[in-house]
């Protein structure tokens, strides 16, 4: 048989045909991979593709046989299984800080590594309209550029804004400069843990950070930044709203255990208090996301100290009845 032109790229074309269009409900037949290479301007007998099978195999790809009538070759195993696939477009579908366009694109991606037939089901699952998504397009490669400054140990300048009843930016006055320390996601947003020379340890929301520009100056790293423990940052600022951290010991009903453990940790030390109730002292940076969140169990959770935080949550909670009873 004369070789045509593309003869050397066979073993890629066949490696190609199996990935996009076999699983084990479509094997690929042996006529049928014949004419597609034929299309491909390349020209193949049964006996050379069964060697090159055998090599593909050898390279590491689970290609096996299926028998009889209407079967053929197929991939067995992927680098992705369609269950990991699902998943992972799950997540892309619920992660907030992805535009709506990212997220699309992520997920046609995402389908590319399944064979077309299993592609179908992803796309079917795919509900990204109407979803609550970040309005700035330029969160994944923020993202990427706080990365890289962390590891080459820079600072980060920017610009930091807010959205308008328009929905178009308002950037807050001046230039901000940070050390980058980590990049941390709550509540399916990200955010820049970070220590800024104009409020210590702070944080912000990536997906509000504009025109980032690595610096020429040194992270700052203090040893508050150095011993810094993420996970427990995260739980204790609710909703990633600043305020000032405290100690606080709060009371609950037993039915709200899986609720606090959520929140706080499996290895959170709960303590009973009698046969109703059980207390758990936490660092809280204490905000009216917090007290938001305590709202929301009524009478089955209390803050029993420190009085100061007491009296803070009572002064909300009357500024809120304060709007009704006005009327």
């Amino acid at each position: 048989m004369g070789k045509s032109e593309n003869q050397k790229l066979k073993l890629l074309y066949l490696k190609q045909l199996l990935e996009t269009e076999s699983d084990e409900q479509h094997p690929l037949g042996m006529q049928y991979i014949i004419e597609r290479l034929e299309s491909l301007g390349i020209k193949a007998e049964r006996k050379s593709i069964y060697s090159d099978m055998e090599y593909l195999q050898q390279f590491g790809m689970d290609i096996l046989l299926k028998k009889g009538r209407g079967g053929g070759y197929y991939l067995a195993s992927r680098e992705f299984e369609l269950p990991e696939l699902k998943l992972l477009v799950d997540a892309v579908q619920a992660s907030k800080f992805l535009s709506e366009k990212k997220s699309m694109q992520l997920i046609s991606k995402l389908s590319g590594l399944a064979s077309i037939h299993n592609a179908g089901q992803l796309k079917r699952q795919v509900v990204v309209s109407g979803r609550v998504k970040t309005m700035n397009e330029s969160i994944f490669y923020n993202v990427d550029r706080l990365h890289e400054a962390i590891a080459d140990n820079r600072q980060v300048s920017f610009r930091y804004f807010d959205w308008d009843l328009s929905g178009e930016k308002v950037f807050r006055p001046g230039t901000y400069t940070a050390s980058p320390y980590a990049l941390l996601w709550d509540d399916e947003y990200y955010y820049l843990i970070a220590h800024s020379e104009r409020h210590g340890l702070t944080h912000y929301r990536v997906d509000k950070m504009s025109q980032i520009s690595e610096t020429d100056q040194l992270r700052h790293m203090d040893e508050q930044m150095r011993s810094l423990d993420l996970s427990r940052y995260g739980r204790s600022v609710f909703g990633m709203f600043s305020g000032e951290t405290k100690q606080v010991r709060l009371q609950f009903h037993n039915s709200l255990v899986g609720v606090v453990r959520d929140r706080f940790g499996k290895n959170a030390m709960l303590i009973p208090e009698g046969s109703e109730h059980f207390t758990y002292t936490a660092e809280i940076a204490v905000s009216p996301v917090f007290f938001g969140w305590l709202a929301g169990f009524d009478e089955r959770a209390k803050i029993l100290w420190p009085e100061d935080v007491q009296q803070a949550y009572l002064k909300l909670c009357k500024l809120s009845i304060e709007q009704y009873e006005a009327k």
